[in-house]
Parts: structure tokens; sequence; C-alpha cells
């Protein structure tokens, strides 16, 4: 927020140069529980039996290859036919790893922004301007990601779009929007974000792509490559020439496909809003006592994140992370900036060493709702996303359920993760529901070979 049959809104175009189709490309899927967008399951009215609740399906890793057929392979991509990205037919080994398009100097990049229809013009969305912060949510809010069936859509806070989108190092121009030149309506923007990630045990600063959305009536004007084109020339200027993007869409090609899991907290709420489902076995009061937690955590000494921790925090998940063959890489003041709490945006909560003081554990979770579309009742679905996870003195398994009970205790309806990481060591023992989309992985302008979720450290908001 945000599986493979949700709605995005003009593909979020995330990459780095990014094209995401999307950059974030969300699509949370069905699961069975519902993912971004996609249902728990079957909606309750349908009266044929179904199978069984969660989980439908055992934790698999695949590899991007495993899910691109033939026809996929086929397919006229359009736009992407003429971009740096790893083609669909195209088989990376290890000859070819590495930066595709010959690098340019930031002289050899346009000074001028692309040509757009002389009814709009291009603009920079000022993220710290709250009348613009609040032209950006509505935008998203009504023409962002949404699940096929039209019953759901990410609702973004004002305050987590800032916190997303102004990082430390962040620029502002990179904050792109198109306006109707008559009224000055935002009708579309795309955001880049400056990143460290670690590719095969090296650095690399690139920039992430998201927040690609077109509102709702213009989506067939086919302004999405103009979007991505003109943030990898302004990203370009920057002199970085590598983005990282992700999508529900296949497009060429991704590095890595990975599936949303959710876990029901509260799931009566679930399958009112068509989140989740029933069948004639698992009624509402079963479900309910099936995913049942206790009120306490576990572990008392459990607290949230503090400044003091920063120093410590950061030296434990980037000695985590650089295991990975590609994961994110945090300075302390990056890791400040993501992981301390802010009110319904970000909780990470950490075990400390009792002698040095030194943070040994952390979990984290970030909040984005989503609208619930014409339902009597209900408007918001409370959902919390797992953002980063490290346990070295228990199990990972002990510390997360000890956050879904943090979470179920501060009223959030589901708990959604990734099968990235070390993610796949808990989804079966705490009852996460695999969802029935992807999420795929992309880098512009760079070749790696293909890896599985587990070998992925990199959330994407």
């Amino acid at each position: 927020m945000p599986p493979k049959k949700t709605k995005k809104g003009k593909g979020k175009g995330k990459g780095k140069g990014k094209g995401k189709g999307k950059g974030r490309g969300r699509g949370r899927g069905k699961s069975q529980v519902k993912g971004r967008g996609k249902k728990q399951g079957i909606k309750k009215k349908k009266t044929k039996e179904k199978k069984s609740l969660i989980p439908l399906t055992k934790n698999k890793q695949i590899y991007p290859e495993e899910k691109i057929s033939e026809e996929e392979k086929s397919k006229n991509h359009q736009f992407w036919n003429d971009q740096p990205v790893v083609q669909m037919d195209e088989n990376v080994n290890e000859k070819k790893i590495g930066v595709i398009d010959k690098e340019k100097t930031v002289e050899e990049i346009r000074n001028k922004p692309f040509t757009i229809p002389s009814n709009y013009e291009w603009c920079v969305v000022n993220l710290m301007d709250d009348d613009q912060l609040h032209e950006l949510y509505l935008l998203l809010r009504d023409s962002y990601v949404e699940d096929d069936d039209n019953m759901f859509r990410f609702d973004y806070s004002e305050p987590f779009l800032r916190w997303a989108m102004t990082p430390p190092g962040y620029h502002p121009e990179w904050h792109i929007g198109l306006r109707l030149k008559k009224t000055g309506k935002l009708l579309a923007f795309i955001a880049g974000m400056p990143i460290s990630l670690w590719i095969n045990g090296k650095v690399h600063h690139i920039s992430e792509i998201n927040f690609l959305c077109i509102y709702q009536k213009l989506r067939k004007k086919d302004l999405a490559p103009l979007l991505i084109q003109e943030a990898t020339r302004r990203i370009n200027k920057k002199n970085i020439f590598q983005a990282i993007y992700t999508a529900g869409r296949l497009l060429p090609k991704p590095f890595a496909s990975t599936t949303y899991y959710h876990r029901s907290l509260n799931p009566k709420k679930l399958v009112h809003v068509g989140f989740s489902y029933t069948t004639k076995l698992m009624t509402i009061p079963r479900l309910i006592k099936k995913n049942a937690l206790p009120t306490k955590v576990k572990n008392t000494r459990l607290r949230p994140l503090q400044e003091s921790d920063v120093e410590s925090g950061t030296a434990l998940i980037n000695n985590y992370l650089k295991n990975f063959k590609i994961s994110m890489y945090f300075s302390e003041e990056e890791f400040a900036w993501w992981f301390l709490p802010r009110e319904k945006v970000i909780n990470t909560f950490v075990l400390t060493d009792p002698e040095s003081g030194n943070v040994t554990d952390l979990v984290s979770f970030y909040t984005l709702n989503s609208s619930v579309l014409d339902h009597p009742k209900y408007k918001t679905l409370n959902a919390a996303y797992s953002f980063y996870n490290v346990a070295t003195t228990m199990e990972l398994t002990e510390l997360v359920n000890d956050v879904l009970i943090l979470a179920k205790n501060e009223n959030y309806d589901v708990y959604n993760c990734l099968n990235i990481m070390d993610n796949q060591d808990f989804l079966d023992n705490l009852k996460f529901g695999q969802g029935d989309g992807l999420l795929h992985y992309y880098l512009f302008n760079y070749r790696i070979l293909p890896i599985l979720p587990k070998e992925l450290g990199f959330t994407i908001l």
C-alpha cells in the first residue's frame, strides 16, 4: 500500500528513472486474506464451498522466470522495449551483470523538460507546503492503487507521504506533477527518492521511483511514459543513472517476484468488508478463535526505538542486510528518519543488551490504511505492513508474534508482509495467509542475476 490483481494508478512506475509502470507498483493480491487490494478469499455471498482458510498454500519461493510464460516473452511492451531494462526474452548471465547503457555525463543530459500536450504543464509538488501535500493526498486517495473488485483503495495519510518522500538528501525537483494549465488542477504525479543499495556486496547510490499516479479519467492518454522519462531526466541531472522500482504488473523484466501474506487481527471486520471470507466449516466465531492473540507480549523488555538507539540500531540492521544479494544500506541519519516512531506512520520496537545498551533485536511496521468503498458501516481498513525485522537474541517468530499483539492492541485489522528476507520463517507458524498476486522488483539500467524473495532485503513503501 497496497497483489496481483490490484489496480494501480497508472502503473506505479517505480524505477529509477524508474519506470515501474509504477514505481511501487503495488499489487497486493488476494490472499486468503486479502492483500493490498486482494481479498482474503471468497466473498461470503458466494455459495459454492471453498477450500479452507489460511494458509491456503504453503510459503513458496520462486524465481521470476517461473511466472513468465512464452506468451509474455513475445509481447510487445512498446515503451519498455526501448528502455535500458532487461527484456522479457533476455537471459542474464554472469558476464552481463552491470550497467546496461553506456554511462553518460550530466552534460549529455537534456536541460529542457520533455514536451507534453499544450493543455498541461509540469510542476514541482512542494511536500513541505500543507496545501500542495493535501492536493497530492487527494489525487492518490481518489486515483491510486485499487483492488479489482473496486472494494478497497489505498489511503496514504499526509504525514506518511511526507515521511516517504522527503528522506535525508531528497531532491524537491524529483517530486514531479502534471497540472491542467487552465485550472491548475493536479492530474498526475511521480516521485523519485535517493537511496543506497547493496548489490552483490557493493553499495550503489541510486534512486527509487514511486507513487506514479494519474487521474483516473486520463489513464488512456499515455501520460505514464512522459512522467517516467521526465523523472529519469531529472534524476540523471544529479549524476544518478540507475533506479529500483516495483509493480504488480509483469513488465520487462523482474529480478525478483515476491508475494504478500496477510495475518488477520480483526477477523469479523475483515469478513464484513469483503477482505476475508467464511465457509460452512470456518464460521466467524471459529475465525475469531483461530486468529486469537494474547493481550500481552511475551518479552516485556520490548520497547519503542529511541534516539539513543540510533547508532547501535544502524549497525545492527546494516550487519543483517549486507547478507542479502540486494538490500538497503542505511546511514545513521537515514536510519533515524525511517525507523524512529511516528504516530500512525512508522512503529519500531527493540530489545537492548542489559549491559551495553546496544540494540540486539528490532521489529518494525508502517501504517497504510485502505478506504473501504461503498460499505454501509466501515470506511477504513486499518493495515500494518512489515518493514524490517532483525532477531539475534530471540526467535524471529516470537519477536513478530509480539508485534502482532502490539498491532492488534492498537486496533489494526490486518498485518501484511512480503515473503522477503527471513519473513518466510514465521509465515506459517503465525497463521499468515498467502495472497494470490505477485509484487515484482525491477532495476532500471542495471542487470543482475534473478534472485529468490528470501535473497532480497529491500522493502518498498
